[in-house]
């Protein structure tokens, strides 16, 4: 990855850029970068709005890795087809239950 801006540059899938944001990486907590990459590229992804604590709004995206692990991937859009991601963690059990709902419907 190359360091630009307080950014690292992550990788395009089908012409829509994430990247990560320095802070973003250290602030994982159990989560692997990989397993991040794998939520955001795997084939059944819900959008859900979101806000930061800041006030910021954001995108989550609930998804699953390749070896099943839910996680919401939180977004920041930087323009055009970039985002930034901004944070990733396990969806609590609530969540998971929702999610669940929505690919049973699938």
């Amino acid at each position: 990855m190359l360091r630009w801006r307080g950014v690292l540059r992550a990788q395009y899938a089908g012409g829509m850029g994430y990247e990560w944001l320095s802070h973003a990486l250290a602030a994982l907590g159990g989560i692997e970068p990989h397993e991040v990459m794998q939520a955001l590229h795997g084939t059944r992804r819900l959008p859900v709005p979101a806000t930061a604590e800041s006030g910021a709004r954001l995108l989550g995206i609930w998804s699953r890795t390749a070896a099943g692990k839910p996680l919401i991937v939180f977004l920041r859009h930087d323009g055009g087809l970039d985002w930034l991601i901004v944070g990733a963690r396990e969806m609590k059990p609530d969540e998971l239950a929702t999610f669940e709902g929505w690919e049973a419907r699938g």
